[in-house]
């Protein structure tokens, strides 16, 4: 169970209930009134507890947990264990989600502005909007209802901010239009200058950035992220994409919507994702690309050409991942015969 010192639980939820919530079909729940008081892993769950199972790694864990309630898919249900109630998907985890989150439901503003954050008569806060020891929020900005502004976040003159949000500890937001429900985490920088410069002998010449960053609604933002904003066309982030931590977004970039970026990613200026594209660790773009919907890149992989919708791309220089796992085996027959 989570720590209470960190977390606040609420509940308990009846099986009825975490049926609706979940939309889910419970089985072997012959009282739809029993309730239950937690979430948790199968291996630390007892008969109070709702668990998941969604992967087969972990049937004997199933098979053995005490968990009292389970979300399963259906071709599982006659391997759970006596007694278990089970509520029945074909994406347990995904029910598990907004389970976990009907007990543990996303922390909100509390209406409380500390005597030690510095805001500028002109900022335009809404109602329940959470203002942290040492924020400082800039003239002109317009910050939503019920967001949170954590300690020494800084958010600069005339940036917007929707409703529901929460803007980490130590963060700083400048030059930029955020959506509703976003999470920027401690540490990450939105707004800043792209890196854009007119090179040669003479010296390279700082080209201004004009341009703004625009966030859709429900994205999240990792600790010590970067994302510069545009030269001229805005950086734009669709609605519901993740970003993991130390990722850096170039100026002019733009993300389609449900986009997943590793941790360590660079992606460099006006490169154009589509929607629901996946870029794994450490994978490196180059600039002034179109990568398709439903694309994927491979982790470590460098990214020098386009991809199209739907593609999986793996190496340096990226290619067709069953390209690339045949370049693998070349070289390794090639090394073996060396020796």
């Amino acid at each position: 169970m989570a720590d209470a010192r960190f977390f606040s639980r609420k509940g308990p939820f009846s099986v009825a209930e975490i049926a609706a919530l979940t939309e889910t079909t419970p089985v072997n729940a012959p009282d739809e009134s029993r309730v239950f008081q937690d979430v948790s892993p199968l291996q630390n769950a007892d008969s109070e507890i709702l668990s998941f199972f969604d992967n087969r790694k972990y049937l004997s864990a199933f098979e053995s947990s005490k968990a009292g309630a389970c979300f399963v898919r259906p071709e599982f249900a006659e391997r759970a264990p006596e007694g278990m109630v089970l509520f029945t998907t074909k994406d347990p985890y995904r029910a598990y989600a907004k389970a976990a989150t009907a007990f543990y439901p996303f922390e909100t503003g509390n209406g409380v502005v500390s005597d030690h954050a510095v805001i500028d008569p002109t900022a335009k806060l809404g109602n329940g909007v959470q203002v942290d020891a040492g924020a400082v929020i800039g003239a002109n900005c317009e910050i939503g209802d019920g967001t949170i502004i954590a300690s020494n976040a800084v958010i600069g003159e005339g940036v917007v901010i929707g409703a529901g949000c929460k803007i980490g500890a130590n963060a700083s937001i400048s030059h930029s239009l955020i959506g509703n429900l976003c999470l920027i985490y401690p540490g990450a920088r939105i707004g800043q200058d792209g890196f854009g410069f007119a090179m040669g002998p003479q010296g390279h010449a700082k080209v201004p950035q004009l341009g703004r960053v625009v966030i859709g609604n429900d994205v999240e933002v990792g600790s010590n992220s970067t994302i510069d904003r545009g030269a001229g066309p805005d950086t734009v982030i669709g609605n519901g994409c993740r970003i993991d931590n130390l990722v850096q977004i170039g100026h002019n970039v733009e993300l389609g919507m449900g986009c997943v970026v590793v941790s360590q990613v660079g992606i460099s200026g006006s490169t154009k994702l589509g929607n629901f594209v996946v870029l794994a660790g450490q994978a490196g773009i180059t600039g002034h690309l179109e990568i398709g919907d439903g694309a994927k890149v491979a982790a470590q992989s460098g990214v020098m050409k386009n991809v199209g919708p739907g593609e999986t791309v793996g190496g340096s220089p990226a290619v067709p991942v069953m390209e690339y796992h045949k370049q693998t085996v070349a070289l390794s027959r090639l090394i073996r015969k060396k020796k």
